[in-house]
């Protein structure tokens, strides 16, 4: 798959259909080792320091209580980890199958926090082992997302709940379109040239995003998981949601 000389994974090819692709989890896991350095660097610059507001907002969504025990899927360097912990619950476990983001998470100074690498589609825990089960920017990299939602399902306790932040295109009448011209045009050339991607991970972002499931998809497909109550909400112009659903 990376025996290419430029190490590209998604070429034009694949990013015509990049939830089809039968190896999408190898590619995503491949292109996450490889973008792992710059990662944050480049999610600080490119939402302009939003990313941190976004996940502050998907924890306070979350009503995280002294008791609650927090698995975050797709973990990446921990950043919504991190902010999980900072609510105080009793306990955080962050899981990715990317070797290189779990090193970086694990080596950043902070609140105490369990790391385990695991695929977030078969996860190594036992039912109703967690009261959160979260994952940020994550579930469009499954390969299998109703897959990936029965998991998290199984693994919180009754009364648990899911809080998911993901990625939408906006709606808004004047700032949409611009913002659309940014991500897909700007974005993905910015985000190579700062983090000397190879791997064409920056342009999998934008068309991996726009062919994704609508919020209002992904509020039925919580439900066919089997959970309950759904609320989200929509930030920054509508360019992230956050979806909280409860297992009943």
């Amino acid at each position: 798959m990376r025996g290419e000389a430029d190490n590209t994974i998604w070429d034009d090819r694949r990013l015509a259909d990049p939830h089809g692709q039968r190896d999408k989890a190898a590619r995503v896991e491949a292109m996450f080792d490889a973008i792992a350095p710059t990662y944050e660097r480049v999610n600080r610059a490119l939402s302009a320091g939003r990313d941190g507001y976004w996940r502050r907002t998907a924890v306070e969504m979350a009503k995280i209580g002294p008791a609650d025990e927090v698995l975050d899927l797709a973990c990446g360097t921990g950043d919504f980890a991190r902010a999980f912990a900072a609510a105080s619950p009793s306990d955080v476990v962050g899981c990715d199958f990317s070797w290189r983001m779990l090193a970086l998470a694990a080596s950043r100074d902070g609140p105490r926090i369990g790391w385990c690498r695991a695929d977030a589609l078969a996860l190594p825990f036992a039912d109703g082992s967690f009261s959160v089960a979260s994952c940020a920017f994550g579930v469009r990299n499954w390969q299998d997302l109703a897959r990936g939602l029965d998991e998290m399902y199984r693994v919180l306790r009754p009364g648990g709940r899911a809080v998911i932040l993901e990625f939408s295109m906006p709606r808004a009448a004047f700032l949409g379109p611009l913002y659309v011209f940014y991500f897909r045009k700007i974005l993905p050339r910015l985000a190579t040239l700062i983090s000397r991607d190879r791997t064409g991970a920056y342009r999998y972002l934008p068309e991996s995003v726009s062919r994704f499931v609508k919020p209002a998809e992904m509020i039925e497909r919580l439900r066919s998981a089997g959970f309950g109550r759904v609320e989200h909400r929509r930030l920054t112009i509508g360019i992230v949601t956050v979806f909280v659903a409860w297992k009943d």
